[in-house]
């Protein structure tokens, strides 16, 4: 799927590596991850999700690992940037529909958030009640919880205490996401102007696809807009973080899994 944030770190892991894949269209907003025929494939039902002679590798680390140890380019090895990268205070999709106050749920129900969790309920719902979905009862019970509850507060359905504790858990989310910003990347970069040193390692993969949506999220559009929006946002960032920017941006694989330079 085009606009999913890990797939974008995979797609930065071909262009470094120069290896070339067949990619698969699986479309998020209609819920097509959890069409039973991918869920046999990968039962978490997440991108990115790569098979290879045989195999299956069903998380960003893994498929990334797996490309690596494939190719004969050799980069810096992953440090615990990459697992702190993955951690739910700083998840990206959750920022997606992430809201501090009651403007900011206005403004997410109004937009492109709402329409897709709105397909995507449908789509899994649609996939639940199929013969060979049955199989997989309760991960479609549970998945379909999750976004329902996702739904009726983007839709003004869940009860106040349920939407104070959304509040909440969001304004940790972005004081999270600050932090990493400002804090625990520059101090990740040392020689620069990557984390892995001259080239992109396999944090940089990692942080890169993430960094990208939260500069989409903050109002970037292009990733010569990146910056800018994380300013906006947050206020000045870092000078490492400046550099770290630009170094990517400039990249033939940044390009790849980017197109035209637009964020997402």
């Amino acid at each position: 799927f085009p606009h999913s944030v890990w797939a974008a770190a995979p797609h930065l892991a071909l262009g470094e590596l120069g290896l070339d894949a067949d990619p698969k269209v699986v479309n998020l907003i209609e819920g097509a991850n959890f069409d039973p025929e991918f869920v046999k494939v990968n039962p978490h039902a997440t991108l990115p999700t790569l098979t290879h002679e045989g195999k299956s590798f069903t998380s960003t680390v893994a498929v990334i690992n797996y490309l690596v140890s494939i190719s004969s380019t050799k980069i810096a090895p992953e440090t615990s940037i990459t697992k702190v990268v993955h951690e739910d205070k700083i998840d990206p999709n959750f920022a997606f529909v992430a809201s501090r106050n009651d403007e900011e749920l206005a403004k997410t129900s109004s937009g492109f958030a709402n329409i897709f969790t709105s397909t995507r309920l449908g789509g899994l719902k649609k996939f639940a009640a199929t013969p060979e979905g049955q199989v997989h009862k309760a991960f479609y019970d549970k998945q379909i919880t999750s976004i329902s509850g996702v739904h009726a507060l983007l839709n003004g359905q869940a009860p106040d205490e349920v939407k104070q504790g959304f509040f909440n858990v969001s304004t940790a989310l972005w004081e999270s996401i600050k932090s990493f910003i400002f804090e625990t990347l520059p101090a990740a970069i040392t020689v620069g102007p990557f984390i892995g040193g001259s080239r992109p390692g396999i944090d940089d993969l990692h942080v890169g696809a993430w960094l990208a949506r939260i500069a989409f999220l903050s109002g970037g559009q292009k990733s010569d807009q990146g910056v800018a929006a994380l300013e906006k946002r947050f206020g000045p960032v870092p000078e490492k973080v400046k550099v770290y920017w630009s170094a990517w941006i400039a990249r033939d694989s940044w390009v790849g899994a980017y197109p035209d330079n637009v964020l997402h």
